[in-house]
């Protein structure tokens, strides 16, 4: 399938969606917001990989979201309308789940950085699991410099990668945090000298992922989330119902044969969801 923001290719288990509208600053267009979900959720939903790699192409990852698009959401002539407020919410929800399918996904996301990444691009690499950048990536809370709050996802997503008196003063200021800063305070794992030495540690990575038993790999990821959001008792409670429910002994036997025996594991890959 063709796409205007988007070129998605599967290889080796690994589901690889790149930002491909360079000459817009990969700027998120209305189809965007509709493509990136689909997409997820029909590599997830039909277990079509075991890992997302997002990567983007030219100097800037995103400008954030199209500026033509915001026209349009700021385009009803009566802002006292009583419908008003309802409609921009609605639209508000919608592009959240947009970048909330990143982080819903039972699959790992890995996100490479190069260049800016401003606005719009913070709240959809905040969603992912595992951020790179190049050396000369950095993120901007721009929002503030158009005179608004930042909505689609940043803020509840940001502070669990730093520190709330950081967040405040990135939200205040809309100043750029670079590679460096960022690679310190925790919001990158890993800084490159070129995008084409991050995009082969991306992929290598994902080879790493997704060689493991993805059952056990899902199990990972939905309860990071799960412990994140809820008291240590509640997470301990649930990882312990998850296992007694979701371990296969099988698995487990393959995993210490494959490890002994120096091949790969022969792993079920995830079901897939049913509608």
């Amino acid at each position: 399938m063709t796409y205007e923001c988007f070129d998605v290719s599967i290889e080796g288990n690994i589901a690889h969606i790149i930002l491909n509208r360079p000459d817009k600053r990969n700027a998120m267009a209305e189809s965007f917001w509709c493509d990136l979900p689909e997409i997820v959720r029909d590599v997830d939903e039909n277990a079509k990989a075991r890992v997302i790699v997002i990567s983007s192409t030219g100097p800037v990852f995103s400008a954030g979201i199209d500026v033509s698009m915001l026209n349009g959401l700021n385009g009803n002539p009566d802002k006292n309308a009583p419908t008003y407020g309802a409609r921009f919410y609605q639209t508000i929800k919608r592009l959240q789940d947009s970048f909330n399918a990143l982080e819903q996904a039972r699959i790992p996301v890995i996100v490479a950085i190069q260049g800016g990444c401003i606005g719009g691009g913070v709240d959809m690499v905040t969603a992912c699991d595992i951020r790179l950048g190049t050396e000369d990536s950095f993120i901007t809370i721009y929002e503030i410099n158009a005179g608004m709050t930042a909505d689609v996802g940043t803020f509840p997503r940001i502070l669990n990668h730093l520190p709330e008196g950081i967040v405040r003063e990135l939200a205040y200021t809309g100043r750029r945090m670079g590679a460096k800063e960022m690679y310190q305070r925790g919001m990158l794992n890993h800084v490159y000298d070129s995008q084409t030495a991050m995009l082969e540690a991306a992929l290598e990575m994902s080879r790493e992922i997704a060689a493991n038993p993805p059952l056990a790999v899902y199990g990972c990821k939905h309860m990071i989330t799960y412990g994140r959001d809820h008291s240590t008792r509640n997470a301990l409670d649930y990882v312990g119902v998850w296992n007694m429910s979701m371990l296969i002994p099988s698995e487990i036997t393959e995993a210490f044969q494959a490890k002994a025996r120096k091949r790969d594991g022969k792993f079920a890959d995830l079901p897939r969801k049913r509608a």
